[in-house]
């Protein structure tokens, strides 16, 4: 967007550092040295390249901005604030303060015009490498010749931090290889992180790294010469086949006398003496939190970005005239919403699942839902961390994401791009690729590794469920069931881990209809990611009760509870109440079955209970938590897990495992480690006797 007069860079770049510098020192917390260092280098963006529009932050074709380097919270806040968002200078005075919308690191949601949250750094520029892919998938997807309505670039700033956390690895990586020429990142190269000069233990040759990844380098900027800047970023945006680093070299704390360029600018107030100082060397003459009405009307973008936007909802409508679906199309994407139908689809393929009866494992039986699934929805995007054999995240209408050398994505036989991607051995980058894609908008993201690799994932499904985005996690192999490959692989305390990251759903399906119906909930989920754990081995299907707290005839509305009755005494010929309650998930869900119809033979009634979601029943009235746990009726859960995350149901006793595995046979494994029908039994009776 450039500008039709000649503003003054430097007191544009000097309200920045004004309003950083007051911000913090009214908090008395925060990081003014990021946001001081790259004031230039926001200049030249912000004002000459940034695509978007004050007035309507969630404009579909504005430019992405990242801020990885999110402890510099106060940049992006001082150009929201200059540029003509709805944040108040109130707001900057209220920085990192209860209920404010400036919290301590930027979070999406709160801040108009934050796109993601950051603050683990590396995070944000590889939610950049999703928005960016997401950017290029649509485009090839929805653009037509004459109609392009998908055309705009990611910008990222990172810094030293960013770089030295492996994620960043993992993610350029694949930007490099995916060819997002649309990505452009400038790396704040300061030279200074928390413990000083970071030369002692960060010797990168960052612009080779670079370069080894496939992207364009352009090194030796001065990241304080606006212009040299601007004319980078320029060139960035004319590659048409590699991502763009602009290596920015820069002065933490730049115009503060004692403080630039050393670890004191990184992370503490600068104080009332060297601010006073700072205003002088500046040339500022300011109050703090006053910034001169010049300074303002050099940075409004509001006029620019109405005038983006209306351009482009000219072209829309035009598109709109000749393709109508895919017009209507995009913007069902784009707003997040399912097909009219999906409730119908969810339907048919539970009633599928329980008319068919299978017996497989359940990562089989997702495979199945997802035939269903991805052939309804085509915004769901899959992929593996190079375990797709195993996770069986693939379906027939998820063919290879692929490029060609040229940078273009192929298209399939049907004009589509492929739609499962293979992001290698990178299981954090690719969670936090798919939270990028997420938060870009069009498509639902979903990526499978084995349970046991969720710890490398973890900080990333963590952002995922603090940002309300809508993302499947597809982790198999799930307990001691995965047999041979041993206790490395053998998941014990993952399930109850997942459990405990506030907002996430966590689904432990016991077959092919549980299943259909953990997928069904987690794609209509739109605030909240979820997590399906998913077994090895072949788990038979389990007949639903028809009365009572039993699911109806599609299995959604009583599954989709997080737990219901599978089966009263009835179900095993005792026609008397319940004297216990057995409560199981995944593949123990059969040995709790075999359990009650065993303890039947000894007179002894008892209900079992599917526990699928433990994080969605939890959620539940406590009418209808009582009526799948009846008060006065001793409970027994059973898992192939660590016990801690079941004794708040009351439960008398637990079935578990709180100790590694061991490689054998999972057969072998379930007898050794006393999970069987007889153990379950046996516990039920003890519970009882006393």
């Amino acid at each position: 967007m450039a500008s039709t007069h000649t503003p003054d860079t430097t007191l544009m770049a000097n309200a920045i550092r004004a309003l950083a510098m007051d911000a913090v020192q009214q908090a008395n917390s925060g990081h003014p040295g990021a946001p001081m260092g790259m004031a230039d280098i926001a200049v030249a963006l912000w004002s000459r390249h940034l695509k978007h529009n004050p007035r309507n932050p969630l404009w579909a074709d504005r430019d992405r901005f990242v801020l990885s380097n999110g402890h510099g919270s106060m940049l992006i806040y001082a150009l929201l604030h200059l540029t003509g968002y709805d944040l108040a200078l109130s707001e900057l005075r209220n920085f990192r303060q209860l209920h404010s919308k400036t919290p301590g690191h930027p979070e999406v949601g709160i801040t108009p015009g934050v796109e993601t949250t950051t603050g683990p750094l590396g995070q944000g520029i590889t939610n950049a490498v999703g928005m960016a892919l997401a950017e290029k998938l649509l485009a090839a997807e929805f653009n037509r010749p004459g109609h392009t309505v998908v055309d705009h670039h990611t910008y990222a700033f990172l810094g030293d931090g960013c770089l030295m956390e492996g994620i960043s690895h993992e993610a350029c990586a694949l930007a490099g290889a995916w060819k997002l020429n649309k990505l452009i990142a400038l790396y704040d190269d300061n030279g200074i992180s928390i413990d000083g000069q970071v030369t002692p233990w960060y010797i990168d040759d960052v612009a080779q790294r670079f370069e080894a990844y496939g992207w364009n380098v352009i090194a030796e900027v001065d990241g304080h010469d606006v212009a040299a800047v601007d004319a980078a970023i320029a060139k960035a945006r004319s590659s048409a086949l590699k991502p763009t680093l602009i290596i920015c070299k820069t002065t933490i704390g730049k115009g503060s006398p004692n403080r630039a360029g050393t670890a004191k600018a990184h992370g503490e107030a600068l104080g009332a003496d060297e601010i006073k100082l700072t205003r002088e060397a500046l040339g500022w003459r300011h109050e703090p939190f006053v910034i001169p009405e010049e300074a303002y009307e050099a940075w409004d973008a509001k006029a620019a970005g109405d005038r983006a936007e209306h351009e482009w909802a000219e072209r829309f409508a035009r598109y709109k005239a000749e393709h109508p679906a895919l017009a209507a199309e995009f913007k069902r994407r784009m707003a997040g919403e399912l097909p009219a139908n999906f409730a119908q689809t969810a339907v048919d393929a539970a009633v599928a699942a329980q008319t068919q009866a299978q017996t497989v494992a359940s990562r089989k039986a997702s495979q199945l839902a997802l035939e269903a699934f991805t052939k309804a929805l085509p915004e769901l995007l899959g992929g593996s961390a190079d375990l797709t054999g195993s996770n069986l995240t693939n379906t027939s209408s998820t063919p290879p994401l692929r490029f060609t050398d040229t940078g273009a994505v192929k298209l399939g036989e049907d004009g589509k791009p492929g739609r499962h991607i293979n992001y290698g051995v990178r299981e954090f980058g690719m969670a936090a690729i798919m939270n990028g894609v997420a938060l870009h908008g069009g498509y639902i993201p979903y990526g499978g590794t084995f349970l046991t690799f969720s710890d490398y994932s973890r900080n990333a499904i963590r952002m995922a469920a603090l940002m309300r985005t809508r993302v499947i996690h597809v982790f198999t192999h799930d307990s001691i069931g995965l047999g041979e490959d041993g206790p490395t692989h053998q998941s014990v305390e993952h399930a109850a881990a997942l459990r405990l990251i506030p907002n996430l759903d966590v689904w432990r399906p016991a077959d092919t209809a549980e299943t259909v119906v953990a997928w069904a909930c987690a794609i209509q989920s739109r605030h909240r990611p979820s997590a399906l754990l998913l077994s090895r081995q072949n788990l038979p299907y389990a007949p639903k009760a028809t009365s009572g707290a039993a699911p109806q005839a599609s299995g959604l509305d009583a599954i989709a509870r997080g737990a219901y009755v599978l089966a009263e005494p009835g179900e095993v010929g005792l026609k008397k109440k319940a004297q216990a309650v057995i409560i199981a998930t995944g593949s123990e869900v059969q040995l709790a079955l075999h359990a009650q119809a065993q303890l039947a033979q000894a007179g002894i009634a008892v209900r079992v209970v599917s526990m699928p979601s433990t994080t969605v029943f939890d959620r539940q009235s406590t009418a209808y938590k009582q009526s799948v746990l009846p008060a006065g009726l001793p409970r027994v859960a059973v898992e192939a897990g660590v016990t801690d995350g079941w004794w708040k149901y009351g439960c008398a006793a637990v079935v578990g495992l709180d100790t590694y595995g061991e490689s054998a046979p999972a057969p072998v494994l379930f007898k050794h480690f006393h999970f069987t029908a007889e153990n379950v039994a046996a516990t039920v009776q003890k519970v009882l006797a006393k």
